[in-house]
């Protein structure tokens, strides 16, 4: 296994790690700076941060050095997928984020899988990510940071909502250019 699908591996293995800090400690609407509660959620989020730096690195590696696998092509867009679902959940799980605004989030992520895999075996096809899809997974992971850590003058808000923006923006971009893929099968 090359050290590209090594580091996906890992991003994998941290989100039940991250998931089991995420979960054992208090209640998370009652963060004080300096309190058990608080510092679980910083772990949290340093051990989220690691798994999303994994992310880039390993694309980043792999491209670099001519080592893009079949496992990789598999693999990290699912732990991508894996990863920031999971945090989101919790997130509202802990009522730092409102569920309308993940499940918006979840489906558009089902959805452009989908996709993926309709242009994939129908025109063998492989859906490189845009800028705009790019930019709504950069305020993804950094919204669900902020908003462990406290949310200090509204980031981790303002952060998921541009999020939010991008991610219905970069689902409709991937739909819209993609549509000749649903022609005749409607």
């Amino acid at each position: 296994m090359n050290l590209p699908n090594k580091l996906t591996v890992f991003r994998i293995f941290l989100i039940p790690v991250f998931v089991l800090i995420v979960m054992f400690g208090g209640d998370a609407s009652v963060q004080v700076a300096g309190s058990t509660v608080y510092w679980r959620l910083v772990i949290a989020a340093i051990v989220f941060a690691i798994a999303s730096a994994t992310d880039w690195f390993d694309g980043h590696i792999a491209r670099s050095r001519n080592m893009v696998t079949n496992f990789g092509k598999f693999a990290d867009p699912l732990a991508d997928k894996m990863l920031t679902m999971t945090a989101f959940i919790m997130l509202v799980e802990l009522k730092l984020a409102p569920a309308w605004v993940v499940v918006i989030i979840v489906c558009r992520e089902l959805a452009v899988t989908g996709l993926r895999l309709i242009l994939a075996e129908n025109k063998g096809q492989v859906m490189a990510a845009a800028m705009p899809g790019k930019i709504k997974t950069t305020c993804q992971m950094l919204s669900v940071i902020f908003l462990l850590i406290g949310d200090f003058y509204h980031i981790g808000t303002i952060l998921l909502y541009l999020a939010l923006i991008f991610t219905i923006y970069s689902g409709w971009d991937y739909f819209h250019s993609s549509w000749g893929v649903f022609k005749g099968s409607m």
